[in-house]
């Protein structure tokens, strides 16, 4: 890299990056108003966080074998442009198709801040400055889906929904004109590369057992997330009674819950607790927090009469499975690829491509089981749970004790 390389600021990278996050919440407490002013069902809204993730893993898959060829700024414009054009259909949008399709279009736009923001630090930060960066950004990546539901609660109960696009276009604006204005052009070693590469890549990384197993617990991890985004603003707002503001605002303490899961993470692993044992006390958690969801719902004690009791018990049992997923993510996502250094980057992208689609799979199966009762939510993510334990074993734990062995 040559010395004479500026450094973009910390803060234009964590705007850059954060800019999907926002974008894939920041609506979710509108999907009661657009189920009714588009005149469609429950279901169908919610696909729309499906068919944007859907676009997302598409984006993750391509925008950074592109900016290995071309340079990370024009591909970073490039898919902001793409992103803006997206804001746009979604906030002219009068029927679910066309919103569909613009939430598909902005998903693959904004999916290249996800995947260049961090090349963008590789690229300029030497080792030693990318642990405080990436603790910075990994900050701000476990904030903003909280945030996005408490802006977007706010706008849609005050201004309707079609305003939420409209911030969105706003940021992404900034967002753009910031970059053009002061990102340096940071890939130096521009490369050819092509699709033989990913298909080559793609034949070793995504037959390895582990980094499968890896993948699907993150995916399933925030399959169960998303899976919330859409469906809990119908369990919430029109289950349970609640405004869109107020619904907004429970998410500050789910945020607060993934931070606090996450600290802990981090100060276990420096005190000597193994990935395993945190990967297994993060799967217990989630399951035996969706598990008594479960069965309080089954019988029959969150429902609207009891008002803002059945509102903080749900909530009680979202922080105690989003305490479990944040000790499972930054475990699951530290080892997935360990084996992979010298393929690092095709690597990220297969496996990002890999838990992506299993988030849009989740996500979609929240939708067919949607049926306007607040049962379904919790038994679904009860089963995911328990599908993820069966892979932490016999997937992690013992082809591990096998590996060892031999």
């Amino acid at each position: 890299m040559s010395a004479l390389l500026q450094k973009p600021s910390l803060w234009l990278i964590i705007v850059i990056v954060v800019l999907p996050q926002l974008s894939e919440t920041v609506y979710t407490p509108s999907l009661p108003d657009i189920a009714h002013t588009l005149h469609t069902s429950d279901s169908m809204v919610e696909y729309t966080l499906t068919i944007f993730l859907l676009g997302f893993a598409i984006g993750v898959l391509l925008w950074g074998n592109l900016s290995d060829r071309i340079g990370r700024k024009p591909t970073l414009l490039m898919g902001l442009g793409i992103y803006l054009l997206g804001c746009i259909g979604c906030w002219f949008s009068t029927n679910i198709t066309m919103l569909m399709i613009c939430r598909f279009v902005q998903a693959f736009g904004c999916s290249t801040g996800s995947v260049l923001g961090q090349a963008i630090a590789r690229d300029v930060f030497a080792s030693h400055e990318r642990g405080k960066i990436f603790s910075t950004v990994t900050m701000s990546i476990s904030c903003a889906p909280a945030l996005g539901p408490i802006i977007g609660g706010f706008t849609d109960q005050y201004f309707g929904w079609e305003a939420v696009f409209l911030v969105l276009l706003g940021l992404g604006s900034y967002v753009a004109l910031h970059a053009f204005l002061k990102l340096p052009e940071t890939n130096q070693k521009l490369k050819k590369t092509n699709a033989t590469d990913l298909i080559n890549g793609a034949a070793v990384v995504l037959t390895d057992k582990r980094v499968l197993s890896f993948g699907f617990l993150v995916g399933t991890a925030n399959g169960i997330i998303f899976s919330l985004y859409s469906e809990a603003p119908f369990y919430m707002i029109e289950m349970l009674g609640i405004s869109p503001s107020q619904y907004g605002m429970l998410y500050f303490i789910v945020g607060i819950s993934f931070v606090m899961g996450g600290w802990l993470s981090r100060h276990l692993n420096i005190h000597g607790y193994t990935q395993e044992s945190l990967l297994l006390a993060g799967n217990i958690i989630l399951f035996l927090g969706a598990s008594i969801w479960g069965i309080f719902a089954t019988l029959g004690y969150i429902h609207i009469q009891y008002g803002m009791f059945s509102v903080l018990l749900t909530l009680g049992f979202i922080v105690i499975q989003s305490f479990g997923i944040a000790l499972i993510l930054p475990n699951a996502l530290s080892h997935a690829l360990e084996d992979y250094s010298h393929m690092a980057g095709t690597a990220a992208s297969l496996f990002g491509f890999y838990y992506c689609m299993l988030i849009s799979l989740v996500t979609f199966g929240m939708g067919f089981f949607h049926d306007g009762t607040v049962i379904p939510m919790p038994i679904y993510f009860m089963g995911l749970s328990l599908s993820m334990c069966f892979v932490y074993y016999f997937g992690l734990k013992k082809s591990k004790t096998a590996l060892n062995a031999a």
